[in-house]
């Protein structure tokens, strides 16, 4: 497999501080000087990573029309987490678990957003369909701001096995569907739970909707009928984050 590219600041700090072996060079805007791009070369260097310094054009190249704040990472390839590593997370951990599932959510920048709200409401992991999924890619990462290094995404080949599976170990699934007639708030969520968030426009998939133990939505009280997959992910993994604090 070919190297990838980790472009933007946020980023870059993110990989050099969490997976520096992965890093295999850093190219820098020339005439970079400023304290955010010395504080990103301070790190390499901590860690040994090689520093190039290289033209605008070259970053552009390789960031593919993205931002990357004159920094781009030239990184080894990308690990999905497989089913057999969640089983052996969720083993070893010791607290109430708190899952985040996507169900066919396609938008790079969604995945990312949601990456970072589950890493910053503590959720153990990121769940999705290995196809008609985003997956790990400069964007999300970009996006994600530093959680895609610390949370794992987990590709499963059959959703809802997966969630079946989850049942088993004492799971309670819960996906959110505008039509459902019990609001998120009066679940309870201090149990092991699985928060599912369907994809873009047209929500979960049949299958997945089946094996939800409950459905619930958000109330709406304006106009918009609906919000989008990364906001509603937020909402809903600090609403346990919420519960779990009142005791």
């Amino acid at each position: 497999m070919s190297d990838e590219h980790v472009y933007g600041l946020h980023a870059v700090q993110a990989m050099l501080e969490r997976a520096p072996r992965r890093v295999r060079q850093l190219l820098v805007q020339r005439g970079r000087l400023d304290a955010r791009i010395q504080a990103v070369l301070e790190l390499a260097a901590s860690e040994s990573v090689e520093v190039d310094r290289v033209l605008p054009e070259e970053l552009d190249r390789l960031a593919d029309g993205g931002v990357h704040q004159g920094v781009v990472a030239r990184v080894s390839p990308s690990q999905l987490w497989s089913e057999e590593m969640l089983g052996h997370l969720l083993d070893k951990f010791d607290g109430v678990p708190l899952l985040l599932v996507l169900d066919g959510v396609t938008d790079p920048h969604n995945l990312g957003a949601c990456l970072r709200s589950a890493d910053a409401a503590g959720a153990q992991a990121v769940i999705i369909p290995r196809d008609k999924s985003a997956s790990l890619s400069p964007t999300v990462r970009k996006v994600a701001c530093g959680a895609a290094e610390t949370v794992p995404l987990v590709a499963v080949t059959n959703l809802a096995r997966t969630l079946k599976q989850l049942q088993q170990r004492g799971l309670w699934i819960v996906g959110t569907a505008g039509e459902a007639e019990q609001l998120l708030y009066d679940i309870d969520l201090r149990v092991p739970t699985v928060i599912v968030m369907g994809a873009e426009g047209t929500g979960m998939r049949r299958l997945t909707r089946e094996h939800c133990d409950y459905l619930a939505k958000l109330p709406m009280a304006g106009a918009v009928s609906s919000l989008n997959v990364s906001v509603t992910a937020g909402i809903c993994l600090f609403e346990a984050v919420r519960q779990r604090a009142v005791r």
